[in-house]
């Protein structure tokens, strides 16, 4: 009799670790839709499902939450060790980086309307690459969290340099138009706030990469991330 209650006890802790672990997959596979929609509303000038990806929004927030009140119950009832513990510290902060990715998503959403409604400057191309590349850093690092798969993680890791040197050729870019004619300030700068939001997704990507490293091999990453945001130095020089 104990030993089948030890067994009951111990199958439904197993369970209850799974199931977190399906709450942010589903959480993960949500911000990622809100991504891709976000991009795609930008580069199609499509105002109406720039509206879903702003109205979506709230479900990501009720799962940060409802994630948040899983793991306090799992801490206080269970109290897990090791590796456990570590998964659902984990599992918290990856929650809380999505729920800011979900953010930044809306606020492209939210630009993308303003944008539709200005003359189109130049290309998107570097956007629709941009947001692929966080994209799949994105699925790549909630899937590492969900398979406890270091050597993902830290791949992830290494790919955010990827999307800074995407991010500074858009900054350049957007730069010039508005030295060639003021009347694309509206425009460029509003896509420079743009493509800010996917290199932070990038970063909070990153993030997440960082902390399922630490969740699965117990020790962190080194301190020093590959990065490659130029923007902060970047000069244009008007033509002579």
């Amino acid at each position: 009799m104990p030993n089948e209650q030890f067994e009951h006890i111990s199958r439904s802790y197993e369970e209850q670790l799974k199931k977190l672990r399906e709450m942010v997959a589903r959480m993960g596979g949500l911000a990622e839709r809100q991504v891709a929609d976000a991009a795609y509303a930008l580069i199609r000038r499509d105002t109406e499902l720039a509206g879903e990806v702003i109205g979506r929004d709230g479900e990501i927030d009720q799962l940060e939450r409802d994630i948040e009140n899983f793991c306090v119950r799992l801490l206080a009832l269970r109290q897990p060790v090791a590796s456990d513990l570590r998964f659902v510290i984990a599992a918290m902060k990856v929650s809380n980086a999505i729920e800011r990715i979900g953010d930044y998503a809306r606020n492209c959403a939210k630009r993308a309307v303003v944008i539709s409604q200005q003359p189109q400057i130049g290309g998107f191309q570097g956007f629709q690459y941009m947001s692929q590349l966080v994209q799949q850093n994105l699925k790549e690092a909630i899937d590492s969290l969900v398979n406890q798969d270091a050597a993902a993680a830290e791949r992830v890791w290494a790919a955010d340099a990827s999307v800074d040197e995407v991010y500074n050729g858009i900054f350049r870019e957007l730069l010039t138009h508005m030295m060639e004619d003021a009347r694309n300030i509206t425009a460029a700068t509003h896509l420079l706030f743009v493509a800010k939001n996917y290199e932070r997704i990038g970063d909070h990507a990153t993030n997440i990469a960082e902390t399922v490293f630490y969740a699965v091999r117990g020790g962190a990453l080194p301190e020093e991330r590959p990065k490659g945001d130029t923007s902060p130095f970047a000069v244009v020089r008007p033509p002579v």
